[in-house]
């Protein structure tokens, strides 16, 4: 039996994370050099924007970055006042976090700057295109999922 060619270059797994580092660290850039956070920290940033107390956990969840990176991410933005950590009302081994206003400042300003380059990268689609990309791409996650927990 022979085994299949595998060409990298065309390969979707390798071309999705190709693309996301490219997007990623270019929008890096832009969030190291004027407000001096990481990817990471940008993360936490951008799901506690909404306002939502979450946990280190949910936050692990919501941004699929792994929990030692969330904790150090964290860690990093206590020290620098991003954040608040607090003990939950319910559960006191629960610890919530909450953006602070420097943190609030942060997620306010970059939030446009985060949806202009969205913008820009898919301006080379149409809007059907940019449809049917979203549908494509929650569909290719649902199933992704699906293979990551069965056996």
């Amino acid at each position: 039996m022979t085994t299949p060619d595998l060409n990298l270059a065309r390969f979707l797994p390798y071309r999705l994370s190709v693309l996301s580092n490219t997007i990623s660290h270019t929008v890096a850039r832009l969030y190291e050099t004027r407000f001096g956070i990481t990817i990471p920290e940008w993360r936490v940033i951008a799901v506690l924007g909404s306002g939502r107390t979450m946990s280190a956990g949910e936050v692990a969840a919501a941004t699929a970055m792994e929990r030692v990176q969330v904790s150090r991410a964290i860690s990093r933005m206590l020290e620098s006042g991003l954040i608040l950590r607090e003990t939950g009302d319910r559960d006191r081994r629960r610890a919530d976090l909450t953006l602070t206003a420097k943190g609030r400042a942060i997620y306010t300003e970059i939030a446009p700057l985060a949806l202009a380059y969205e913008t820009r990268i898919t301006s080379v689609l149409d809007p059907a295109e940019v449809e049917m990309l979203d549908r494509l791409l929650a569909k290719l996650q649902l199933q992704a999922d699906a293979l990551a927990t069965s056996p």
